[in-house]
């Protein structure tokens, strides 16, 4: 065993001296700390969503169907693990969140960068989010970079397309994903031939759903903490948010609920 084998700990493989010094409460109130870890692990999940989100377009473009299913799955398990921290969350009651809200002031979940960036892995192409973050500053430089290149819907596209179905792939990127019938009927000749493309179509749905659930605890924990009060930093709160529950990521993949 050399030196360097010997000196690595469990301890410093996982950094744990930076990660545990990382929670600096702004308040002696009991319950901050447990609101900053929950936000901090949140980020680490999108982190790892993100990378897990990269790896299942590479498997989709190559045709790896069965691995492109294993990665979907673990994606699916992380979403229901964010869903269960709301949980722990919710276990803080309104009067405990406002002892120390005042102390956060501008930061708001709105400027989560990465949350933003899983948003524009699933399609979301909407550059007025950039307006959370400086110009010239790396998270806006992330966001617009993410915004500027294929979904994980396009690459699904390109799966199909690779598997013979006529898809259209002659999409601008960096719009919206619309309905497009050309597309649906792609998807259900997939979902006709009953092989991996509709298994793989099936997750994709279950992702889907999985934000939306994400989406619909997250803005019930904040009904339920501060009302309909504005959010931190002047955000809109559980109004907005409350807007983005039945936004479908994926159209084409709900349009054709009606004809299967």
């Amino acid at each position: 065993m050399t030196d360097r084998q010997a000196s690595l700990t469990y301890s410093s493989y996982l950094a744990l001296d930076e990660v545990l010094a990382a929670q600096r409460p702004r308040s002696n109130e009991h319950d901050e700390l447990l609101f900053i870890v929950i936000h901090q692990v949140y980020e680490l999940w999108f982190k790892q969503l993100l990378h897990e989100g990269a790896l299942l377009q590479r498997r989709l473009e190559a045709g790896d169907s069965a691995h492109a299913l294993h990665t979907i799955k673990r994606m699916l398990t992380i979403l229901k693990t964010l869903v269960a921290q709301i949980d722990v969350l919710e276990t803080m009651t309104p009067r405990q969140f406002t002892a120390f809200r005042d102390r956060l002031a501008a930061a708001s979940g709105f400027q989560s960068a990465q949350f933003r960036e899983l948003e524009a892995l699933l399609g979301r192409r909407d550059e007025s989010v950039l307006r959370h973050y400086a110009e010239g500053s790396a998270e806006r430089a992330r966001i617009a970079a993410a915004m500027a290149r294929p979904s994980l819907y396009d690459s699904l596209l390109l799966y199909l397309a690779a598997r013979g179905y006529e898809v259209p792939l002659d999409r601008d990127v960096t719009q919206p994903l619309e309905p497009s019938p050309a597309a649906q009927r792609a998807l259900l000749a997939a979902y006709g031939d009953d092989g991996e493309p509709a298994q793989l179509c099936e997750r994709m749905v279950d992702l889907d759903e999985g934000v939306m659930e994400w989406r619909y605890r997250h803005v019930q924990m904040v009904r339920r903490t501060i009302g309909d009060q504005p959010g931190t930093g002047g955000s809109a709160g559980a109004r907005y948010l409350a807007t983005t529950l039945l936004r479908p990521a994926f159209p084409d993949l709900w349009e054709v609920r009606t004809e299967l």
